[in-house]
């Protein structure tokens, strides 16, 4: 094996895929649900603001081929510090009040550490909305990782939840 070779496997053998869901009932219609998913002023308090994370800019184009840009500085961490991240996504799949389909990448600073596929699914119940959130990722070197993933996710839909039990969707 040459050198160029063994690089590229190096690079290959460090990228890390995982899947995961998260499933929540909301005492919502899918109607509000996809609504605090599809207004930018919505979907910012609920998704960008935190006591965790300054929002340094929030950019959102909720339509197929449209996208989103979040820029924040997470205070804290491991190491105390700030650590200025960006989401870029993209939509891919828009179907009003039932799905939306996303691609998205991370990064800190200028390092892309991570990109996913990311499904929110939309089913009435008697009691509001069950959502199915699926997530297909791949971490790279310096990457969060499978556990950190789920467990921003949860507390983003936690957060949602909140949102929409305030009445404010």
């Amino acid at each position: 094996m040459d050198n160029a070779a063994a690089v590229s496997t190096l690079v290959l053998a460090a990228v890390i895929h995982s899947t995961f869901v998260i499933e929540r009932t909301f005492p919502a219609t899918p109607q509000r649900v996809f609504a605090a998913l599809a207004d930018p002023v919505k979907k910012r308090r609920w998704f960008a603001e935190s006591d965790a994370k300054g929002v340094e800019s929030f950019e959102m184009d909720f339509r197929v081929g449209g996208r989103e840009t979040t820029r924040f500085v997470m205070v804290g961490g491991p190491e105390s510090r700030q650590m200025r991240i960006t989401n870029e996504t993209t939509y891919l799949d828009i179907q009003q009040d039932r799905r939306v389909v996303l691609a998205y990448s991370m990064a800190f600073g200028e390092h892309r550490f991570s990109v996913s596929l990311a499904t929110f699914e939309l089913r009435p119940t008697g009691a509001g909305t069950e959502l199915r959130f699926t997530e297909q990722s791949a971490f790279f070197e310096g990457g969060d990782g499978l556990e950190r993933r789920k467990e921003g996710w949860q507390k983003l839909l936690d957060s949602l939840g909140k949102y929409l039990s305030a009445g404010e969707a």
